[in-house]
């Protein structure tokens, strides 16, 4: 039978192979400089190196390494014998290095050196290409050593398990037939396959077998057991096991559920024929310091927290994530939109396209058993940095080859916001949503409904969805008076109450996805005074604290009675009386002011208990409902402490929303210029962003474009683009309601040529 070696302990890592550190997987060496906000981080190749012993083996057995992911790309040498690689920082992919290994005779027998390079650096045909996220690099989901008999389940297409299982349900009858599927090296007729199918409690239920020559199998399943998403997300289990004659020989298995589903334009969503409202998160795969490299135990703690929010769906954004949580999100019954990270910007190298395809193909083998995975994500705000040539073409492609490996699911896409109703990108995939950040970014939140409604009422065919959507909370700053861009803890609170509400009103979207179910790294970010991180999670990116917005999904979300008071990490108060507010998903809320009642209040989601008597020193709040309770704790103080307030220097401020009416006209007709002592459209946004006097005509024109008030660090991503590149894209976004000339670009042009380099 094969044999699986985890093999994580006591690796040699190193920048030149000399001069290591020993290091357990899994290991990122970015862990630290991915989200300190020092701006940068370390991209590069690094080595990890191990030493083991040829294992014993029997006739024709193999000896197969199984690397979990390794970012962004690796090469694997055994012994300077160089034996495999890898494009692609979040698959699992596996290499033979059994020619490599030295005999067991041999002299050396126990020095076979391993050594895996890993490079995160930017290459032009490996995706992604710029993004907001930190590109962790290392061996961060962590190694296996598989010995396999000469014949055995394929380990080495696209990193798969070698066994598919395709439930069908048979229409008009209570019955399901599972379409089996397995591949083996080195078949003969020697050798047979039983599929053994078991209940949830381990029950055998059905079994077939196959010659191994020939493997694909139907089993019917009378009366089976659906798996219905988190009301009751039941797993079978699926045993595969090769026979020589009388002898096992090798086994793979897989959990699986038996399901069915569609997507109407109008109602929205539907599990196994019942109507099911998709709303929940995203998620992104890191922690604070320990960057992406983490454990299967916090992999399911994340699970956890997302099913206490009372969430049916993750898009788990913006690769392929760990296994682990495919597994947990199985057990819990989300229902996940799965991606690659074809993101930001489209590269120029004709090859990157063939490594899209390749991600593709890994995440859809790697994970086909997984009834939670019902969508297949092909991109992510790809037209950010503009339209390339051939990206119509490339998004066919992919759809088509997800429906030519998988027709059991649906296609999806995730638009960038300023994407027109009328591009050519829509139609493409079975559904589609859109990350709209009106009321962060521009514009105001009432803006959402108008264009979720806008498009619907232009598009009734089109299932619509919303991919992304939040807004920053530190949990620091807590104002009076919340507003946009104070980045504080209550004004993503206000935001998510309305979307919230908004969103729960409007069946026919097919899925929405909060951004972001936890902060996480972006080393390039610098906002309201927390450098390093994108800071719209729901809860801290340490998971230690979870921000007052989580508590208003908790409410419109969570079956499980609880009861929450607003406003703890606001304990030091001025004035006699305040506004105690209360999120709960029950229907009447009693307060109690010291001990003693004070109101009881019927609502729905949102209780406002007003004027509030506030005692001199401390003052102690319980909210009580059904028979669940919350306390917290205010202290009256004479001044407001500094620190909750938004410092001066990282207040955006308004920016000039009419700028185009404060510079020089330009003839519509009028050549650009482009100089080499002058700022120009061309010039990359780094450039034009570390000058300052460029980048106030850049920030108030994007503005006036977009509504978007801009900061150098949310430009680093796409700082090697130019605004030529960007601004076909920018015009109406964030709900802007101002004209921009149809000459922008000129406007801009001449504006900057004003400036020296």
């Amino acid at each position: 039978m094969r044999q699986t070696i985890s093999f994580n302990d006591n690796w040699q890592f190193s920048k030149d192979r000399v001069h290591g550190e020993t290091v357990n997987l899994p290991h990122t060496w970015n862990a630290i400089d991915g989200m300190d906000g020092k701006g940068a981080y370390d991209r590069g190749e690094y080595f990890y190196t191990k030493q083991f012993p040829t294992p014993t083996l029997l006739d024709g057995e193999r000896v197969i390494l199984e690397v979990l992911a390794a970012g962004l790309s690796a090469k694997v040498s055994v012994n300077d014998r160089e034996m495999g690689s890898h494009e692609g920082g979040y698959s699992s992919f596996t290499v033979d290095i059994t020619e490599a290994l030295f005999p067991k005779d041999f002299q050396y027998e126990h020095s076979n050196t391993l050594t895996i390079a890993v490079n995160n650096t930017n290459r032009s045909n490996i995706y992604p290409q710029m993004a907001d996220f930190t590109f962790y690099g290392g061996l961060y989901r962590g190694v296996n050593l598989l010995i396999l008999p000469a014949t055995h389940f394929e380990v080495g297409f696209h990193g798969a398990s070698g066994l598919a299982i395709t439930p069908e349900i048979i229409e008009k009858t209570t019955h399901a037939i599972l379409h089996l599927n397995s591949w083996v090296t080195n078949p003969s007729p020697d050798y047979t396959i039983r599929y053994l199918i078991t209940d949830a409690e381990g029950k055998e239920t059905a079994e077939v077998w196959r010659p191994s020559t020939d493997p694909k199998a139907d089993i019917l399943l009378p009366e089976p057991h659906l798996w219905q998403g988190v009301d009751d997300p039941y797993l079978y289990h699926c045993t595969a096991t090769l026979f020589y004659r009388n002898e096992s020989v090798d086994e793979v298995s897989s959990r699986f559920g038996i399901r069915s589903f569609y997507v109407d334009p109008e109602k929205g969503f539907f599990l196994n024929g019942k109507p099911m409202m998709l709303r929940g998160v995203s998620r992104h795969q890191d922690r604070l310091w320990y960057g992406n490299a983490l454990t299967r135990e916090q992999h399911y703690e994340d699970a956890a927290l997302i099913a206490e929010l009372g969430a049916n769906t993750v898009r788990l954004a913006h690769y392929q994530h760990s296994r682990d949580f495919y597994d947990a999100c199985d057990e819990y019954g989300f229902i996940v939109w799965a991606e690659i990270p074809y993101i930001s910007c489209q590269s120029d190298d004709p090859k990157a396209h063939e490594n899209c395809r390749l991600q593709m193909q890994d995440l859809i083998y790697q994970n086909y058993n997984h009834p939670s995975i019902c969508f297949w994500g092909i991109s992510n705000e790809i037209t950010i940095a503009g339209e390339k040539p051939g990206l119509i073409d490339n998004h066919k492609d992919l759809n088509a080859l997800v429906k030519q490996i998988d027709p059991s699911r649906l296609t999806t896409i995730a638009h960038v916001s300023m994407l027109p109703m009328d591009s050519p990108l829509h139609g493409i995939t079975d559904v589609e949503s859109y990350n709209h950040y009106f009321g962060w970014y521009g514009g105001t939140y009432d803006y959402n409904e108008k264009w979720l409604d806008e498009f619907h009422a232009k598009h009734p065919d089109i299932c619509l969805g919303v991919s992304e959507y939040g807004a920053e909370g530190i949990i620091t700053y807590q104002p009076d008076e919340p507003k946009c861009r104070d980045y504080s803890e209550a004004y993503q609170a206000e935001y998510h109450e309305h979307m919230a509400k908004i969103l729960m009103e409007r069946p026919y979207l097919w899925a929405t996805h909060v951004w972001n179910m936890f902060d996480f790294g972006c080393a390039a970010r610098n906002e309201g005074g927390t450098a390093g991180r994108n800071n719209k999670g729901l809860v801290t990116m340490d998971r230690k604290v979870k921000k007052e917005a989580f508590y208003v999904y908790k409410a419109y979300w969570s079956k499980e009675p609880f009861v929450h008071l607003y406003g703890r990490r606001y304990a030091q108060r001025t004035g006699d009386t305040v506004t105690i507010k209360v999120y709960s998903n029950q229907p009447v809320v009693s307060l109690y002011v010291n001990g003693q009642p004070f109101a009881a209040q019927y609502g729905n989601k949102i209780f406002l208990f007003e004027n509030v008597p506030l005692s001199d020193g401390f003052t102690f709040l319980t909210a009580t409902a059904n028979g669940v309770s919350d306390t917290m704790t205010l202290e009256k103080v004479d001044k407001k402490p500094d620190i909750y307030t938004l410092p001066q220097e990282d207040d955006d401020g308004e920016g000039v929303a009419n700028w185009f009416e404060q510079v020089e006209t330009v003839a519509s007709d009028a050549p650009m210029e482009f100089s080499e002592k002058h700022f120009s459209v061309h010039d990359k946004l780094n450039d034009i962003a570390a000058n300052d006097e460029a980048f106030s005509i850049l920030s108030n024109a994007l503005f006036a474009m977009t509504g978007m008030k801009m900061k150098k660090s949310m430009l680093a991503m796409m700082g090697e683009k130019s605004l030529f590149e960007l601004t076909d894209m920018m015009t109406g976004f964030g709900g802007s309601d101002k004209k921009v000339p149809e000459n922008a670009l000129q406007i801009i042009n001449a504006e900057l040529n004003k400036v020296n380099k």
